[in-house]
């Protein structure tokens, strides 16, 4: 056997090993389900979900107050592409950009009434479609598994990063 075709016999063990397999069925299905909420939420809502994704934080803690930076680490986008999203959500009336009172520097982004109101929808779609492709295939004593593994794998991550 020569060396070339060793090789290629290492490469398609390793291209087959089980934790190729196993983490590219995690990466499909969480694909494939961010595809199906963002094809729910333009049809019904007429956003992204990335914007719902920035509602969701807006929304969360009433009157916090929010940067276009913070929410640029939260959602892992550059600053520039929060600059455009910020931007098209401002234009559609669901998000506006305030001075802060603390920073002359720093601009908060706040939800709008139209804003909290799409939101309000927007979350009833991405419900619906998680609960019946994320959570109705799985059984409930699966799902409490599935949920805490992931946690875990998050807190994992997030101490790697420390």
């Amino acid at each position: 056997m020569n060396a070339a075709t060793r090789r290629g016999d290492e490469a398609a063990r390793a291209a087959n090993s089980h934790l190729v397999h196993d983490f590219g069925l995690l990466i499909k299905a969480a694909t494939r389900l961010e595809q199906r909420i963002d094809t729910a939420l333009r049809r019904e809502c007429g956003i992204s979900h990335t914007m719902l994704e920035v509602l969701i934080r807006l929304c969360r803690k009433p009157g916090e107050e929010v940067s276009q930076r913070r929410l640029a680490d939260d959602l892992t986008l550059t600053s520039s592409g929060t600059t455009r999203l910020i931007d098209r959500m401002e234009e559609a009336g669901l998000v506006c950009r305030v001075p802060s009172p603390d920073d002359r520097r720093s601009v908060l982004v706040e939800p709008t009434d139209h804003g909290r109101t799409v939101f309000l929808q927007a979350a009833t779609v991405h419900s619906d479609v998680v609960e019946r492709y994320f959570v109705a295939p799985v059984g409930r004593d699966d799902y409490a598994r599935l949920t805490g593994a992931l946690n875990d794998i998050n807190e994992a991550l997030r101490d790697a990063d420390d």
